[in-house]
């Protein structure tokens, strides 16, 4: 008020008072992006991704298990992990390493058992690290009874998978009964001698699909969650959720064009075995599933997170229905750093891919963010590994949730010398010895590289599961924390400061300021001010910050730096009007709070008006 009452009296008299009020009013009014009140219980969450198989061995015989996650998750908490969510750890062949289950309420050996399970969450919690499971609806393994009942036609498991005749040829024998393919190649039909019928399989022949359009098999997948929620989960992710229901008369696909191999999923477009209307259906129930469970139960609000490629307008659905009546997922995962950028790609499409999300989301919804996981090419081995801090940079100062996959945050590359006898990937296992490479996922699946000891510290067994990086010794998390900058170090940094106010709730105001470098701004009212600026480019740059981002004071101090850049925290920013980037540079800078500064123009303004008074009737 008194700075107010102060321009009042000097108001009429000259542009320096104008000059004034304009500057007051840029730093007291907040004027940006915001990101959504009613998400705020979720922004800033860190979510981290574990693939069991290849986290922690603990007895020695090359394959990850539950104790070893319970062990780590100290390192979680400590990293400023807010949840984990573990890849299938349920009862399985191993076809599709969990993901083609046996039995949906069971633990698989190779993990551990349910009381190994049960330690695991009582230590999550004592952590508060939330734990959240992979549900994989859409099929199960073969041997699972279901299918072995409904290949019997043992009454009421008749129709629990999806059946058809098909055709038979000029020579007698029988063909599918369309075009439809596999996401794991081939025809997405296999021929069942016994039934003599073909059953669907959307992936992998061991991984028949369930028919959503049968009650009974919802009322199944309904007590399966209800299991897991009552062993005091905290969440599912939802495994390839747009593919749970095809049309129901069986048309083909049209073909895209661009593909020549009929064999190939790229081959056809799926129009008629991905995002239909009835999966987002069964997700608004599944949701309401779980908000009755937690009404019935009370605590914290159990989570969905749901996984389907597709585009911007088929993925916002998975949020909730267009009329706002039907919640579904609270993080339907945004795939867009994945799919839509790579090595080449420049700030401006950085930029694009970040609004894209922002413009379709809806206004009360935590946006999140992606950047790997078990099926995707590792980010230091897409983006280039000197990119590795820049990209942790970005991950970690957007608005909303962050998800990080195991082993990024010390920027693990791909083991691409896994050789075709040690594949273990179905993706790669259907196709050959020349064309595996193209397919397989096996290399983004290796084991974390805990320290320079054997095993990359992973295993005490003679050989692991899928071979460690050879770069073990120089890329592991014991050297990284010994190292005075490091990747691990600038993650651990970005964390801590994603908990401040402004990281959670602040306003977003994004800028490519060139093809190079990408800056914004974090705001909340009278809290601190960030900017992060990223070089995404092998080149110095130098920007003016402030010819774009009016609010700035003139001068900055850096609170987190990637680790080979010439600045360091708590260096100060002297001129951002001529600021020098160094190649793949990216920093977070804050200023005093709009609060101080503010009450530093108060002061000053009461001085002026006490000038401009004595000036009047001097």
């Amino acid at each position: 008020m008194l700075c107010v009452e102060s321009l009042k009296m000097g108001f009429l008299r000259g542009n320096c008072v104008l000059r004034l009020n304009s500057i007051l009013l840029l730093l007291c009014g907040v004027s940006s992006i915001t990101c959504g009140d009613g998400a705020s219980n979720l922004n800033g969450w860190v979510l981290y991704q574990i693939y069991p198989r290849s986290f922690m061995d603990t007895n020695g015989d090359g394959v990850g298990d539950l104790r070893g996650i319970t062990a780590k998750l100290p390192y979680l908490s400590e990293s400023g992990i807010n949840a984990t969510w573990l890849s299938p750890i349920f009862q399985s062949p191993m076809v599709d390493f969990g993901y083609d289950i046996s039995d949906f309420t069971a633990i698989h050996p190779d993990y551990g058992t349910m009381e190994d399970f049960e330690e695991l969450l009582r230590e999550a919690k004592r952590l508060h690290i939330k734990v959240i499971l992979d549900f994989v609806p859409n099929h199960t393994s073969d041997n699972h009874e279901w299918f072995i009942n409904s290949v019997n036609r043992v009454a009421g498991f008749e129709d629990y998978y999806v059946w058809h005749d098909g055709y038979v040829d000029a020579n007698g024998e029988p063909q599918p009964p369309n075009n439809w393919a596999s996401v794991f190649y081939g025809s997405a039909w296999t021929w069942n001698e016994f039934r003599r019928q073909f059953y669907l399989h959307q992936f992998t022949r061991e991984q028949p699909d369930l028919n959503f359009r049968n009650p009974q098999v919802v009322e199944e997948m309904d007590r399966i969650l209800l299991f897991w929620l009552e062993k005091g989960v905290d969440g599912f992710r939802i495994d390839a959720v747009n593919h749970l229901f095809e049309v129901d008369d069986y048309r083909d696909e049209p073909q895209t064009g661009t593909e020549s191999d009929p064999k190939s999923y790229a081959f056809t477009h799926h129009y008629y075995t991905k995002d239909l209307l009835e999966s987002y259906e069964m997700v608004y129930h599944w949701r309401e599933l779980m908000d009755e469970f937690k009404a019935k139960n009370g605590g914290d609000d159990k989570i969905m997170l749901t996984e389907a490629y597709a585009n911007i307008s088929f993925t916002m659905k998975w949020y909730g229905s267009s009329d706002g009546t039907k919640l579904g997922a609270h993080i339907p995962f945004n795939f867009l750093l994945i799919t839509d950028l790579n090595a080449n790609s420049t700030a401006r499409d950085f930029l694009y891919a970040i609004s894209k999300w922002m413009i379709y989301k809806p206004l009360d919804a935590a946006p999140n963010w992606v950047l790997g996981n078990h099926d995707q090419s590792r980010v230091a081995s897409r983006f280039g590994r000197e990119r590795v801090d820049a990209l942790n940079v970005l991950l970690l100062t957007l608005p909303g949730i962050s998800i990080t996959y195991n082993g990024e945050e010390i920027g693990m590359e791909d083991n691409v010398e896994i050789s075709w006898e040690e594949s273990r990937d179905p993706a790669a296992c259907n196709t050959n010895s020349t064309l595996y490479m193209k397919f397989t996922r096996d290399p983004e699946r290796t084991p974390f590289q805990w320290s320079d000891d054997a095993n990359a510290g992973f295993s005490s067994a003679p050989s692991t599961w899928l071979p460690v990086h050879r770069d073990y010794r120089s890329v592991n998390l014991a050297k990284q924390k010994a190292s005075e900058r490091s990747h691990y170090k600038l993650y651990k940094k970005l964390t801590e400061l994603r908990r401040h106010p402004t990281m959670i709730n602040g306003d977003f105001t994004p800028m490519a300021m060139n093809d190079n470098v990408l800056a914004y701004t974090r705001e909340l009212n009278d809290h601190q001010l960030f900017v992060v600026v990223i070089n995404l480019s092998n080149q110095e740059e130098t920007v003016n910050l402030a010819r774009i981002f009016h609010r700035l004071p003139p001068k900055l101090r850096i609170v987190a730096a990637a680790s080979h850049s010439h600045y360091r925290s708590g260096d100060q920013l002297m001129a951002v009007n001529k600021l020098t980037l160094s190649k793949y540079d990216a920093f977070v800078a804050t200023s005093s709070s709009v609060r101080e500064v503010a009450s530093i123009l108060s002061v000053s303004c009461v001085l002026v008006g006490f000038l401009l008074l004595s000036l009047k009737f001097n």
